[in-house]
């Protein structure tokens, strides 16, 4: 059976990030991809520009539209903006109740632009976070959802991931990139279990929409593969050999995506 997955995120003009790569992500993992805009954002290589955040109502129309025709096996939530449309998005997950919701905390972009408005962080915690299968912060978001200061250290990593547990998250892939590290470690915490994965970090500016990237993984693979830990190591794995071959591509001449489509071209 083809997975059919569902990206619930804004757009990048410039194709690096966002549902671009997100559906770029679902095709190259062989899943058939959908997709409901949450945002428009004028951006490139070099940063945002502007964004238009799409009607919280309209967000929720062309989510029960896909659900009302097609299966969908799982979901994943990227930029979402303001808390109008966290609030949709959250009502529209519980209506239609999918197997396996990845969410991606997306706050910030690379070049530093603010995609989520100031009152949706607790939104977000406190609404959307437990209807989540999993959540995939980096350093800065997940201290953006406990309220701290930003790990420095894996060991504080970690206790943030197991915070974001006892927060109610069901299960947290802390990222680890933000780290002044050789390696770049994730930590998988789930009530289970945890399990530690590590890669080279890879010596490339082009690291435009990792994040995006990996929670799309995540959720092209999930019904694939019997946990989340087995999930993780593919996706990660897929993310790591992305960025190995970045540097094949020419886009723009800022921080340039990753090569989704690595195995194929």
């Amino acid at each position: 059976m083809i997975a059919h997955a569902l990206t619930i995120a804004g757009s990048d003009s410039g194709g690096g990030a966002g549902i671009q790569a997100d559906l770029k992500t679902f095709s190259a993992l062989g899943a058939y991809g959908m997709s409901v805009l949450t945002a428009l954002t004028a951006q490139n290589t070099r940063g945002v520009t502007d964004v238009q955040p799409v009607p919280p109502e309209f967000v929720a129309a062309q989510m029960d539209a896909v659900f009302s025709d097609i299966r969908v096996d799982a979901v994943k939530f990227g930029m979402l903006a303001n808390a109008g449309i966290v609030h949709a998005v959250a009502e529209g997950i519980e209506r239609h109740r999918p197997a396996y919701v990845v969410l991606d905390t997306v706050m910030v972009a690379k070049g530093g632009h603010r995609l989520l408005a100031a009152d949706a962080v607790a939104a977000i915690r406190d609404r959307l976070m437990p209807l989540a299968s999993i959540i995939t912060p980096n350093l800065p978001e997940a201290a953006a959802l406990l309220d701290c200061d930003v790990a420095e250290d894996e060991e504080e990593m970690h206790r943030q991931g197991l915070a974001l547990i006892e927060a109610g998250a069901q299960a947290v892939l802390m990222k680890g990139g933000h780290l002044d590290a050789v390696d770049s470690p994730d930590w998988l915490i789930t009530p289970e279990g945890e399990a530690r994965i590590v890669h080279p970090r890879v010596a490339t500016r082009n690291t435009h929409g990792t994040g995006c990237t990996l929670s799309a993984a995540l959720a092209a693979l999930r019904p694939k593969h019997a946990d989340w830990v087995t999930t993780v190591v593919a996706a990660r794995a897929y993310l790591q050999s992305a960025l190995e071959a970045a540097d094949r591509l020419d886009v723009g001449h800022g921080i340039g995506p990753v090569h989704h489509f690595h195995q194929w071209w």
